[in-house]
């Protein structure tokens, strides 16, 4: 399987979710470098949303069914906490594609190599709905809807690589900027 080609599920979120919402603060004692830990920030991925929100992890489960988040305007935004998009892909999350997002968040995006945080220049979280199977394309940018239709996501550029190499620090090792110990 082409690893640039991720298939499937999409969660769908409004503007504006903080990390609060992400991964609520009284999470932030777990520790993503311990594997038990991990599992356990990412069970509880996305609780800190409002019940108006569908459940994102079924009762009892520590992985979600979805593939993608789909979100709108400053996604991210709130404290800064690493453990967000750790969390997010320790439930499952390959990729959040949003409209815009807070730089915080996108940069730890980056740095943690959890998820790929993808930009939209249409308001997607009015056209995709929970649960709709997706396919996005990494090497063009792209993002097949259910309907057959494809929108041009901005281009991560280099960050994609670091992203692809696990962390800024495993991109450093790999690249030699710094030792492989």
């Amino acid at each position: 399987m082409n690893d640039k080609i991720l298939k499937g599920k999409a969660y769908v979120l409004d503007d504006k979710i903080d990390t609060d919402q992400i991964l609520p603060a009284c999470y932030l004692t777990l520790v993503p470098t311990i594997p038990e830990e991990r599992v356990a920030l990412g069970s509880h991925a996305l609780s800190g949303l409002p019940e108006r929100y569908p459940r994102f992890i079924r009762e009892g489960e520590t992985k979600c069914e979805y593939t993608f988040v789909v979100a709108g305007r400053d996604f991210g935004c709130g404290s800064s906490r690493e453990h967000a998009p750790v969390a997010l892909s320790a439930a499952g999350i390959k990729a959040v594609i949003a409209e815009s997002y807070a730089r915080i968040f996108f940069r730890n995006c980056i740095m943690t190599g959890s998820v790929y945080p993808l930009e939209t220049p249409v308001k997607l979280n009015e056209v995709v709905k929970n649960g709709d199977e997706l396919t996005l394309d990494l090497e063009s940018n792209t993002l097949t809807l259910p309907d057959g239709k494809t929108v041009k996501l901005t281009p991560l550029g280099a960050a994609g690589e670091v992203i692809e190499a696990g962390g800024i620090f495993e991109f450093a090792r790999k690249s030699g900027m710094i030792s492989k110990q």
